[in-house]
């Protein structure tokens, strides 16, 4: 059947904002659905609050809503825009839910809206635990044993059947949150509590524990005419226990007899149809009893998936475009597969390598959270690596990690045997943690038989079989000369071994490694992923490397840019930078260059098989890059855009002769030396923080007493604040140096004067060499000492003078000519009493370029990578800054309810996976819409609560008054309730945790507050801020711990009782300026 002509304008929900359980794989599902509708003529709507995806670019849709993701936002810009059809099946879990919600408030059959992609019973049915469980009943197939409960009372009766381990999932949340693993009644109670009130509709499974099964996923496709193909099976390298999100997943399955790979597959068959999916895809999950080969049902997405990206990465196999088009009627027959040209959807995708995903964890930013996985997903990112072997493609991906492992160990950083303990060694092997891979090696290396590893992981025995061949093979390479042995070092490289584990073993340098290899021939050629295992020709030139004979990548005589991705997603470095990537393949394709992109990053648009002419899906790391560099012969390469990793491998690469465009390696490098970036900016005559670098705890102290506490220290070239502390006497120095001193081992620590109570600002520029060209000046709304990633900004800029905004702007053009910056360059500064200091200047795409790019209207990664390709300034028309007339508020997203026992106090390093964007015509609307993307739902009445130390206690004062005036009763401890009320502000005095019961922590738990202003008090008060914070995240109430954040909350409180906030496209705003 083709498509669907009664319908012209759909509407498409985002998934907002990055966190943890839903993170960039829905703006490369929601960029690719943005493209496929289009292709087919259809008018697009979407509604996204984050900035920082390319699926929020004016050129992506129609009609583009960078607002909230909430029920009530989408029904104004349905009564706006009229569409006839919403598709929420591409937009992870936030998107299905407000369908939902509008479904079932009337809102869609009000407007004549139809639901496309997943009609409301499927969708319910998929998501509602209860009707999955009775429709799989239903269908005759297998799950767990389990009932839903909806108070306490019921969980505890249920259990005493179940018995422990008890498993619970909460309905209605996003990777696995409020769900786990019990083991005992105090736990269960715990857990079944926090699961009840994180699910929107009270409900939470408790089933028997499938623990130590195996756990398999497939990815499946179904049409209206009832066509259904298996588009990848996904094996779970851990066994069940731990949420699939931070399982290292291997694709195509590995384990499963043909026999039980086709029981499998038919039962998903008998899934998709039960559920009532039929224009789209869908994720099944599996577990298999490895014992006698049980197999049931643990749960399906209704819609594009975390797994459906990895699925469409591991094989060629556009599932969100395909999913698309099903929506608007086609059928699988009808759509051709762009990869071979050949062949049509329907025809399965077949292939002949190993796909293994690795998840990125960052349990160093949550001091107090122990590195533990269970079925809550962690993970803020993940590598995919492709190989001819299982062997292969692990080693690869643990390269491609960006944690500094050059594979499995053999690297010099494995964990020292003699001072690790049996019992250490025993707990690590058994509780799943981020660690795992690594004690696994210690155990086999310690004499672990493979039947005890076995007994104590639950990992399959075919994976641990893989394992000790590895070692079994790094054996041989530590004793034996691999140089003398050419089918030795062949054999190293096609079990994945790198160079930089090489050099290891053979005590030797890396670039000596390679000068050797190459003189033996022995360098990779590179394959195609082409959706059906070399059985047709494939147009979509993307490669991965293996040590095979056969090359099948051709090279043109076109002129080339390579573009160097980021890797993995991790705090500090987010889709930000690869939002910056795809611009630059976006702008120098449309200039004629053939563009190559090369990362490993398996949910980000950069590794859709369309962005780039060519793909190279391949660790980022030196070896690997000049591999391809040789063979493609790149007239520039891009490092600048991929945050710290591509930047990281900038002067070795251009040593090895790989022309690098843009600004130099040695300007960045210049930018990032203490020392060298001190004597440019006294030249220039502009101020820094009193500064000083330290290589031992006995010059820290020093530099620090000379320049006087508190003192900022941090390790040099790191990103996202990376162990950056601020630092108030000698003994907490001390603590600092002894921990974190080896986090930069070749680089000294850097100690700055502390600029307490400084406002910060960011300034965005793009320069070619003569003109430099604003992009925007952000004014932070935290004070100096948080970090800039976690701080909300305002564009332009709220409380500034305009003397001191054209001091900003020329310090930023003096040192861009000085730093002789061709690109972009991103400048972070402070004010502080009433001089302008500079605080670090980054020559390369910052995290700030696509919320300046869409507040402004001009695509400035677009415009930088045009200027590196060798277009000025002037020929682009870009010559001066753009000051928009409305205000642009960026806000953080931050993940704290997942890591129980971290403090959410702000500092300088960063915490917030990703940011959401709120626009308005007022300052308070704006940072309103950004909190209300954010998750963070303002009052507009009720109580709140107040506790400042005695710095605050007179800038509290105005606040309390407006707050007051605004109707709200307050609270205060003691001390600020005195104040207050000694100021004539009437306040109710609530005692602290410390002072008996009740106390403030029983108001919040019982939500008597709607909003908690707490600034942190002195050392004895320090337990009871943090258990005031753990309380309103926990039962998810906004809370600021800076006055200058509770500034802006009043201000928005204030838009919110105004009215209606309403909703404006941003190419409305764009064209009014």
């Amino acid at each position: 059947m083709p498509k669907r002509t009664d319908i012209h304008k759909i509407m498409l929900i985002g998934s907002g904002p990055i966190v943890i359980g839903q993170a960039c794989e829905f703006d490369y599902s929601g960029t690719q659905a943005c493209k496929a509708l289009k292709e087919e003529g259809y008018e697009i709507v979407l509604v996204n609050s984050n900035p920082a995806t390319i699926m929020t670019d004016p050129e992506m849709a129609d009609r583009t809503y960078i607002e909230p993701i909430t029920a009530q936002v989408c029904e104004q810009i349905i009564a706006c825009e009229r569409p006839q059809a919403l598709l929420p099946t591409l937009g992870g879990q936030t998107a299905l839910n407000t369908a939902v919600e509008l479904a079932e408030s009337g809102v869609l059959e009000r407007y004549g809206v139809e639901l496309i992609g997943a009609k409301l019973e499927a969708i319910k049915k998929g998501e509602d635990r209860e009707l999955f469980k009775q429709t799989m009943d239903e269908a005759g197939l297998e799950m767990p044993r389990g009932e839903f409960v909806h108070s306490l009372e019921e969980g505890l009766r249920l259990q005493t059947e179940l018995g422990f381990p008890t498993i619970l999932r909460p309905s209605f949340t996003m990777g696995g949150s409020g769900g786990g693993v019990a083991y005992n009644i105090e736990e269960f109670e715990q857990k079944l509590i926090h699961g009840l009130d994180l699910s929107p509709t009270d409900e939470v499974l408790i089933e028997e524990s499938a623990l130590g099964w195996k756990e398999f996923e497939l990815e499946v496709m179904r049409d209206h005419n009832d066509n259904v193909v298996i588009i990848c099976s996904i094996e779970n390298f851990d066994p069940m226990g731990v949420h699939t999100g931070d399982s290292i997943t291997v694709a195509p399955a590995q384990t499963l007899t043909d026999k039980e790979y086709q029981r499998m597959r038919d039962a998903a068959i008998d899934v998709i149809r039960a559920i009532g999916v039929d224009t789209g895809g869908s994720n099944i999950q599996f577990a298999l009893h490895p014992d006698d080969g049980r197999m049931v049902v643990i749960e399906m997405n209704p819609r594009v998936s975390r797994s459906s990206a990895l699925a469409s990465k591991a094989t060629g196999f556009p599932i969100a475009k395909i999913a698309a088009k099903l929506a608007v009627g086609y059928t699988l027959d009808e759509i051709p597969n762009d990869i071979t040209r050949e062949t049509p959807a329907s025809f399965e995708p077949t292939i002949d390598y190993v796909v293994t995903k690795i998840p990125r964890f960052t349990f160093e930013k949550f001091q107090n959270t122990p590195d533990l996985l269970d079925t809550q997903m962690r993970s803020v990112g993940e590598t995919m690596a492709i190989g001819r072997t299982f062997k292969e493609s692990l080693q690869k991906g643990l390269r491609s990690l960006e944690v500094g492992r050059g594979g499995w160990g053999a690297d010099g950083k494995d964990l020292d045997l003699e001072k690790l303990a049996d019992k250490e060694l025993r707990e690590h092997l058994i509780a799943p943690n981020s660690q795992r891979l690594f004690y696994l090696k210690a155990a086999i290396q310690k004499g672990y038989t493979h039947d005890q590893i076995y007994q104590l992981t639950g990992i399959d025995p075919w994976f641990l079989d893989n394992l000790y061949q590895i070692w079994e093979l790094e054996q041989r390479l530590a004793v034996e000369d691999v140089f003398a042995d050419p089918a030795l070092l062949r054999q190293a490289k096609e079990y994945g071994f790198s160079d930089q584990q090489l050099a290891s073993l053979s005590k030797i340098s890396e670039p000596e490694v390679r000068k050797r290899r190459l003189a033996l021939g022995i360098e990779p050629v590179y394959k195609t992923v082409d959706t059906c295992a070399a059985e047709f020709e494939a147009h979509t030139p993307y490669h991965y490397s293996a040590y095979e004979r056969e090359n099948e990548a051709s090279r043109s005589e076109r002129k080339k840019i390579m573009v160097l991705g980021g890797g993995p997603n991790r705090i500090g470095q987010g889709i930000e930078f690869d939002y910056c990537c795809v611009h630059a393949c976006f702008a120098l394709k449309e200039d004629g260059f053939e563009t190559i992109m090369v990362n490993s990053n398996p949910e980000t648009v950069s590794t859709d098989y369309d962005t780039a002419d060519k793909l190279y899906f391949e660790p980022l790391t030196v070896e690997d890059v000049l591999h391809i560099a040789k063979r493609e012969k790149p007239d520039g390469v891009i490092v600048q855009f991929g945050g710290q990793t591509p930047l990281n491998l900038a002067l070795e690469l251009e040593k090895e002769g790989v022309p690098i465009i843009g600004t130099s390696p040695s300007s960045i490098d210049l930018a990032e030396d203490r020392e060298l970036f001190g004597n440019l900016i006294r030249e220039l005559g502009i101020k820094q923080p009193d500064n000083g670098m330290a290589r031992s705890l006995e010059e820290a102290k020093k530099v620090a007493e000379s320049i006087g506490y508190p003192v900022l220290v941090r390790p040099s070239y790191v990103l996202g604040g990376r162990a950056m502390m601020i630092v108030y006497d000698a003994a907490s120095l001390e603590t600092y140096m002894r921990e974190a001193i080896d986090v930069s081992p070749e680089r000294p620590i850097l100690v700055d004067r502390y600029l307490e109570g400084a406002q910060e600002f960011d300034v965005d520029a793009v320069a070619d060499g003569q003109d430099v060209v604003i992009g925007g000046i952000m004014q932070h709304i935290e004070h100096a000492g948080v970090h800039s990633g976690d701080s909300a900004c305002s564009l332009p800029p709220y409380e500034i003078s305009s003397e001191h905004l054209q001091q900003l702007r020329e310090h930023t053009r003096d040192m861009a000519r000085a730093l002789k910056v061709i690109g972009l360059m991103n400048v972070q500064y402070a004010i502080h009493q009433g001089a302008v200091y500079v605080l670090e200047v980054n020559p390369r795409a910052s995290r700030t370029v696509p919320f300046v790019s869409k507040a402004i209207g001009r695509p400035l990664a677009k415009i930088a990578a045009r200027v590196m390709a060798g277009k000025s300034l002037k020929e682009q028309n870009f010559t001066e800054e753009v000051v928009p007339r409305h205000i642009s508020v960026k806000e953080a997203v931050l993940p704290f309810i997942k890591f129980p026992g971290a403090d959410s106090l702000l500092g300088p390093e960063m915490k917030s996976t990703g940011e959401v964007m709120g626009v308005g015509m007022e300052f308070g609307t704006a940072f309103l819409k950004a909190q209300m993307g954010a998750g963070s739902m303002l009052p507009a009445e009720g109580q709140i609560f107040i506790s400042v130390n005695d710095r605050d206690k007179e800038a509290v004062l105005p606040l309390a008054r407006r707050l007051q005036k605004a109707g709200f009763a307050l609270m205060a401890t003691q001390g600020t309730r005195d104040f207050l009320q000694r100021h004539g502000i009437e306040t109710e005095m609530v005692r602290k945790v410390h002072e008996g019961r009740p106390h403030v922590e029983d108001a919040i738990r019982s939500r008597m507050v709607k909003l908690i202003i707490n600034s942190p008090l002195d050392e004895n008060s320090q337990y009871d801020d943090f258990v005031v914070r753990r309380a309103a995240i926990m039962n998810n109430i906004p809370y600021t711990t800076t006055l200058a954040g509770a500034r802006a909350a009043t201000a928005g409180i204030e838009a919110l009782q105004g009215g209606n906030i309403g909703v404006r496209a941003l190419q409305d705003y764009h064209s009014e300026m």
